[in-house]
């Protein structure tokens, strides 16, 4: 288990399983996770500033989890990384990720956590 599982907030994301409720809905949850590196951390840095964004360091991986949808700007990336940062190498170091992955162009990645608003960029 992760020793440093964080929102936005700061506080430990994981639930005891008293606390649970399971129900019968849809998730909306996206994410990827990463194989830690470099550029892996510093896109989780740069993503965990963004609201609603939570991120997860495990030993080896790195997992970066939102709702409705997560947007990868690889212009951005480039600059809090302070070197140039690729679709191609942020696929590279994605391990896994759930949710629908669509390359927009060579800029933008975006992980859909809801299926239909993806469906308009397939052609």
């Amino acid at each position: 288990m992760s020793l440093a599982a964080r929102d936005a907030t700061h506080s430990n994301i994981f639930k005891e399983m008293k606390d649970i409720t399971f129900e019968q809905t849809i998730s909306h949850q996206c994410g990827v996770t990463m194989n830690d590196s470099v550029e892996a951390r510093a896109i989780a840095e740069f993503m965990g500033q963004k609201p609603g964004v939570t991120i997860t360091y495990q030993p080896a991986m790195i997992r970066i989890d939102g709702s409705g949808k997560l947007i990868f700007k690889m212009d951005e990336i480039s600059e809090y990384l302070g070197r140039e940062m690729t679709a191609e190498t942020f696929e590279v170091n994605s391990s896994t990720h759930y949710g629908r992955m669509v390359r927009i162009d060579d800029n933008t990645v975006i992980l859909f956590g809801n299926m239909d608003e993806m469906f308009e960029y397939i052609e």
